[in-house]
């Protein structure tokens, strides 16, 4: 691959203030609304969610040696283990899992130092990965749908009060979320969810729908509601937490390879090779610890940052590091955390609606660009296993305190079923993606 004569920023660069303070805002606000989305989702802290994507990220850029210019932001993969986590054990039992799922990052990591990459890929090929993306896209579906619905979305089924208003406020949402995504250009193209969040608030204002009385209260410095091990919670062993979060860990490495992938394109560098994948997991995993020592959810590099280093051409990871430190700032600012408490259910019920069709979808296009053959009886057994068990919530109990559910245990049988059909290939296309980066260098 030719150097870009078109580079404004290359990955060591440092630019000027000006240049520094806009394209570190520029990411900032490409992240924002996908991060502050998950902790609502779960109900953790939207501040603590930004203050861990900060910190995540500067660790993340420390540990690949500053040779990644990527940033960390919330994870979608986990928002229904955290959930289901929480729902065992509180938050507490969130970030015992979410420890668990970085520990499994620092593995793999060790592992590819040593034995390479591809016997990863062949663990979790396309026909694994694609159809679990699709259960955790799927499986939230009723989630998002009640937060679009009800006036009271967590209530019991017979205690659901039905809303005209908020699913009109919610089918707003989707459609500014889909006019951004489809007429607008360059960057505003890149953080439809963000505008889509400000622009059904606002519709949600005229519709009496938002209480600006946290607002108001909220100082303008305040320290995140950070939850910490030892001191806000008395940590826990739980097989069945472990269980819930690390199947999805081993999948969501992956989503971090594909990235990794896609970023050397766009920056003109062999990541696979330099830094090289153990290095990036492992500052992937390291953030992800990071969060879960102070009440975050989990994180990984995001797709929306990928796109603004692809449309400014300043790739400098000193942009990106400059990202981490606003986000960590805009931790403390207590008015920000309080407006992002006082978004109505309705706006993220409708944003929900968008994001978690896009990661079923995003499975869908993963089978079509590997050109996975369903006319294979052996393609078409695992991904239907994997879809049925994963979205219909099946569980195996071993004990009172442990057992495997829905994604988590389809991802397993997913792996397992992927190992002992026969007719498995030789050669796993999803090799073909590794190859084809080698060759371009």
């Amino acid at each position: 691959m030719g150097k870009n004569a078109e580079i404004i920023l290359d990955i060591n660069e440092k630019p000027n203030t000006s240049q520094w303070i806009s394209l570190s805002i520029q990411h900032l606000f490409a992240m924002f609304g996908s991060t502050v989305l998950v902790p609502l989702l779960v109900h953790l802290s939207p501040a603590v969610a930004l203050a861990s994507s900060g910190l995540g990220t500067l660790a993340y850029i420390l540990i690949t040696r500053g040779k990644v210019p990527a940033y960390l932001g919330s994870s979608f993969a986990f928002i229904a283990p955290l959930i289901s986590a929480k729902a065992l054990g509180g938050p507490g039992a969130a970030m015992l899992g979410t420890f668990f799922a970085g520990i499994i990052y620092g593995l793999v990591a060790l592992l590819i130092n040593k034995l390479g990459y591809r016997w990863l890929m062949r663990l979790l090929p396309p026909i694994v990965v694609a159809p679990v993306i699709i259960v955790i896209g799927l499986g939230l579906a009723g989630t998002a749908v009640g937060m679009a619905m009800y006036e009271n979305p967590g209530a019991p089924q017979a205690d659901l009060i039905y809303s005209t208003k908020h699913i009109v406020v919610a089918l707003c949402t989707i459609a500014i979320i889909i006019i951004s995504s489809t007429f607008f250009k360059g960057f505003f193209q890149l953080i439809p969810v963000l505008i889509g969040i400000i622009g059904g608030y606002i519709i949600s204002v005229f519709a009496g729908l938002v209480d600006f009385s946290g607002v108001i209260e909220a100082k303008w410095f305040a320290l995140p509601d950070f939850v910490f091990p030892f001191i806000s919670y008395e940590p826990t062993f739980s097989w069945q937490v472990v269980m819930l979060m690390v199947p999805v860990a081993i999948v969501t490495l992956s989503e971090h390879i594909g990235h990794q992938i896609v970023l050397s394109k766009v920056v003109n560098r062999d990541l696979v090779a330099d830094p090289g994948l153990d290095s990036s997991l492992l500052g992937d995993g390291v953030s992800i610890v990071i969060a879960s020592l102070i009440g975050g959810p989990p994180t990984t590099t995001y797709g929306e940052n990928i796109g603004v280093l692809a449309i400014t051409r300043a790739y400098s990871v000193y942009v990106i590091g400059g990202a981490g430190v606003l986000a960590l700032a805009f931790s403390f600012i207590g008015k920000i955390s309080a407006l992002l408490s006082s978004i109505p259910t309705a706006v993220m019920g409708g944003v929900s609606i968008v994001l978690f069709g896009i990661i079923a979808a995003s499975g869908l296009r993963m089978l079509v660009e590997h050109k996975i053959d369903f006319a294979d009886n052996r393609n078409l057994l695992i991904s239907s296993v994997i879809l049925v068990v994963g979205i219909g919530g099946a569980f195996i109990r071993f004990t009172e305190g442990f057992e495997l559910s829905g994604m988590a245990l389809a991802a397993i049988l997913g792996v397992i079923l992927n190992l002992v059909l026969p007719g498995r290939p030789t050669e796993d296309s999803d090799l073909d993606l590794f190859s084809e980066i080698e060759n371009e260098y």
